[in-house]
C-alpha cells in the first residue's frame, strides 16, 4: 500500500547516515604483477583512504590498516598517492604519501610489518609533499612530483620532478633526493620514462594559467647517470591543454590534446608529425585539478585504452593503426579518470545511475569485462533509488545547459493530487568540472522524501568541448548563476517543479554559485552553502588562497589589476542587503582553499538583517567533508532547512536553530 502525503514529508530507509557510510567512492586504480590495488574512502574512520588489496586468488583485503591514510596534499588537491610493482623476487612493492606527515613511504606486505619512510619528515601542514610516484626498480629510486614550501605564504612554492632513493637513504637526508627537472614551470605532472629508458616526458604550466587553459609538453634525454638533459617544448602551449602523456611500448609519444575544441588524443610521429589517432567531437581528456589522472593507457598489444564522451564517459579500447573504438559492454554509464593495465587486461572504475563505482577489469582478449574489487551492493531496496533523467535546457540566448533532473520517488508514498515538488539545484564546485550520472545516496536522501534534485553543468563545465567551458571565462557569478536559474524556472514552467518551492546548494565554486544566486535573484526560497568563497578580492589576495588557484580569477573575471571593481561587484560578501532567502552555511575549519574567514565576514555583514540562517562549523575537516559525523549533521541541517523553507514537517530530524 501506498501512503498519501505531501512531498517533503515522507519517511525513506535511506536516512544521514546510511548515506554517510557510502560517501565517497574508490579511486586509483592500479595493477601490482598479479594483484589489483586501490584506495577507497573510510568517513566512520575520520574520513581516511584505505589502501586496498585484491590478490590473485580474488581476496579483497585493506592493506594498510588505521591510522595509516594514503592521501597527497600537493596542489592541496592531492593525486595519485601510490604506485606499486612486483618484485623482482616475487611479491608486491608499494611506494605510498601518508597524509598525516606526508612523508613517502615504502612497504613490502609479504616482507614488512610495518611501512618504512623514504623522505625526510617535514612541519605538518608545510615542508615537503609528494604524489603520483613510479617506481623504476632498476635505477633503485621513485620518480614523482616533490612540492617544497619555502616560507610563511601559501604561495612560497616550489615544485620539481624528483628521484626518491628505494633504500631510504633520505628519510633523513633532504640532499639525498634527486632533481630532475629545471624548474622552468611552476607547476609539473610526474615524468614518464620512455620503454628504452632514454627519454623523459612531462607536463608543466604556469601562473595565471591553470592546466585547461594551456600546459607544455616537456622532453628530456635521460644519462646513464638518471640526470635530465636541456628539456624542450614538444606540444602544447598557452592556449592548448594537453591533459596527459604517455609512452606507447614501441616507443612513440602519445597525448590527448583539446586543440580541436575537444581533447582528442594523438601520437607524435617522427616522420609525419602529430597525428590524429580518432578524432571526434568528444573528450578523451579531462580538467587536471589532481596530479597522475588518466585518461588513457597503452597496453603492449599497441591497443590503447580510453575513458571518453560527451557529458558521459564511456571506457573503450582503441586500435591507434585503424582508430577503430570498440566500447565496453555493461552496466556502467561513468569511468574515472584512472586507468591501469596489465598484460591484455585494464583496469579501471566504473558506475551508473543505479549503481556506485566499483574495480572492473577488462580482458581485451575477449571483451569481456568483470567487477573484481569495491562491488556494489544495494544497502537499500533498488526501489527506493531515484531515476535521473539526462536533459538539456535552454538559457540565456538559447544558449544549451546539461542537467540531470532526479525527481522525487519512494514507492512507499505518493502525493496528493495536483501538488508539485520541491526541488533543490545542485551547483557543482570547480567550476572548470562536471557532475557524472551516478548513483548518489545523499541525493536519494532527498528524493526519497519527496524533494526533486537537478544537478546542473552550467556553462563552463568540462565534458561538453573547450567552447562550452569557456563561456565561464570574465562571467563567473553570471553564465553559472543565470544557468541554473533558467533550470529552476524551466521546471517550474513544465509543472515539474513548484516554483514558490525552489532552492540551491553548493559547496567549494558551487557554494559561490549558490550565494551568487541567492544575492542576483529571486528564484530560490533558500539556500545551502558549503566550504564557498565569498568575498573574491580577499581570495585573490596575496594569502587568500593556496598556490594552485591563486590566479584562477584571472581567467574566471578578469586581471585584478584592470577590473577591481568586478571583483567587488560579483562578491556575496559585498550585497547582504540583497540575500533575503533563509541560508545554511557549512565550513570545515582546517580549509586551506576555501578559509573559515570568508563565511566569518560574510555573516558579519548579515548580522542584524533579519535574514534566518545558521552557520555550522566542523574540526577536522578540511575542503570537502569526509568524516561519518561531519556529513550526517549537514546532511539532517540540511533537510531541516528545506523542511523550514518549504513548509513541510519533519520532526524526525535535530531542531536547527536559525538566527536573524
Amino acid at each position: 500500500m501506498t501512503a498519501t502525503g505531501a512531498y517533503g514529508t515522507w519517511s525513506s530507509p535511506i536516512d544521514a547516515a546510511l548515506a554517510a557510510s557510502h560517501d565517497g567512492r574508490p579511486e586509483f586504480v592500479g595493477a601490482v604483477g598479479d594483484e589489483v590495488w586501490w584506495t577507497a574512502p573510510r568517513p566512520a574512520e575520520g574520513g581516511r583512504r584505505a589502501l586496498m588489496r585484491r590478490r590473485a586468488d580474488g581476496a579483497e583485503e585493506s592493506a594498510l590498516l588505521a591510522p595509516w591514510n594514503v592521501r597527497s596534499r600537493v596542489i592541496e588537491y592531492g593525486g595519485h598517492p601510490w604506485a606499486g610493482t612486483a618484485r623482482t623476487d616475487g611479491g608486491p612493492l608499494v611506494v605510498f604519501v601518508n597524509f598525516a606527515d606526508q612523508r613517502l613511504y615504502a612497504y613490502e606486505p609479504d616482507r614488512d610489518a610495518e611501512p618504512r619512510p623514504l623522505t625526510p619528515l617535514s612541519a605538518v601542514g608545510g615542508g615537503l609533499r609528494w604524489v603520483d610516484p613510479t617506481i623504476h626498480q632498476d635505477r633503485d629510486e621513485v620518480w614523482c612530483v616533490v612540492e617544497e614550501f619555502t616560507g610563511e605564504s601559501p604561495t612560497d612554492v616550489r615544485r620539481r620532478i624528483a628521484a626518491v632513493p628505494l633504500d631510504g637513504s633520505a628519510a633523513d637526508d633532504r640532499s639525498a633526493v634527486r632533481e630532475l627537472s629545471d624548474g622552468r614551470h611552476r607547476f609539473v605532472t610526474g615524468a614518464r620514462l620512455s620503454p628504452d629508458g632514454r627519454r623523459a616526458v612531462w607536463l608543466g604550466w604556469d601562473h595565471p594559467r591553470m592546466p585547461w587553459d594551456g600546459t607544455d609538453v616537456m622532453l628530456a634525454d635521460v644519462a646513464d647517470d638518471g640526470t635530465f638533459g636541456a628539456a624542450r617544448q614538444c606540444a602544447g602551449g598557452p592556449d592548448e591543454s594537453v591533459a596527459q602523456v604517455e609512452w606507447a611500448a614501441d616507443g612513440r609519444l602519445l597525448f590527448a590534446s583539446d586543440r580541436t575544441g575537444w581533447w582528442n588524443l594523438y601520437c607524435a610521429d617522427p616522420d609525419r608529425g602529430d597525428i590524429a589517432l580518432c578524432p571526434r567531437d568528444e573528450e578523451f581528456g579531462g580538467p587536471l585539478w589532481r596530479i597522475g589522472q588518466k585518461w588513457f593507457e597503452p597496453l603492449d598489444s599497441g591497443l590503447i585504452a580510453v575513458v571518453h564522451g560527451k557529458g558521459a564517459t564511456a571506457l573503450g579500447v582503441l586500435d591507434p593503426e585503424t582508430g577503430e573504438l570498440v566500447d565496453v559492454p555493461g552496466p556502467w554509464t561513468e569511468w574515472a579518470s584512472t586507468l591501469s593495465v596489465a598484460g591484455s587486461r585494464v583496469f579501471g572504475l566504473g558506475a551508473g545511475a543505479h549503481t556506485g563505482y566499483e574495480v572492473v577489469e577488462l580482458d581485451t582478449r575477449t571483451g569481456h569485462p568483470r567487477v573484481i574489487g569495491s562491488p556494489h551492493h544495494d544497502v537499500v531496496d533498488p526501489a527506493y533509488y531515484p531515476e535521473p533523467v539526462a536533459r538539456t535546457f535552454a538559457g540565456p540566448a538559447g544558449r544549451e545547459i546539461h542537467a540531470h533532473v532526479y525527481p522525487p520517488h519512494n514507492p512507499d508514498h505518493t502525493a496528493p493530487a495536483g501538488e508539485r515538488p520541491p526541488y533543490v539545484m545542485w551547483a557543482h564546485g570547480g567550476p572548470t568540472s562536471r557532475v557524472p550520472l551516478v548513483l548518489d545516496l545523499e541525493i536519494a536522501y532527498f528524493t526519497s522524501r519527496g524533494i526533486g534534485v537537478a544537478e546542473i553543468n552550467y556553462g563552463g563545465s568540462t565534458g561538453y568541448g573547450r567552447e562550452y567551458r569557456n563561456r565561464l571565462r570574465a562571467q563567473w557569478g553570471v553564465v553559472d548563476v543565470e544557468d541554473c536559474a533558467a533550470v529552476a524556472l524551466a521546471l517550474a514552467a513544465e509543472g515539474t517543479a513548484d516554483p514558490a518551492r525552489l532552492a540551491i546548494r553548493g559547496g567549494s565554486a558551487g557554494g559561490w554559485t549558490s550565494a551568487a544566486s541567492l544575492v542576483s535573484t529571486d528564484v530560490y526560497a533558500c539556500g545551502t552553502i558549503s566550504y564557498p568563497i565569498l568575498d573574491l578580492t580577499d581570495w585573490a589576495s596575496e594569502d587568500g588562497t593556496h598556490d594552485f588557484e591563486c590566479k584562477y580569477l584571472e581567467s574566471l573575471i578578469g586581471p585584478f589589476a584592470e577590473v577591481p571593481e568586478r571583483y567587488r561587484e560579483r562578491s556575496p560578501a559585498s550585497h547582504p542587503e540583497q540575500v533575503t532567502a533563509p541560508f545554511l552555511l557549512l565550513q570545515g575549519l582546517d580549509d586551506v582553499i576555501c578559509p573559515p574567514v570568508q563565511c566569518e565576514r560574510f555573516l558579519t555583514r548579515m548580522a542584524g538583517r533579519g535574514v534566518p540562517h545558521a552557520y555550522l562549523t566542523f574540526e577536522g575537516e578540511g575542503h570537502g567533508f569526509r568524516r561519518a559525523d561531519t556529513l550526517v549533521r549537514a546532511l539532517e541541517a540540511e533537510l531541516f532547512l528545506y523542511a523550514q523553507a518549504f513548509g513541510v514537517a519533519r520532526p524526525d530530524i535535530p531542531v536547527l536553530e536559525l538566527e536573524k
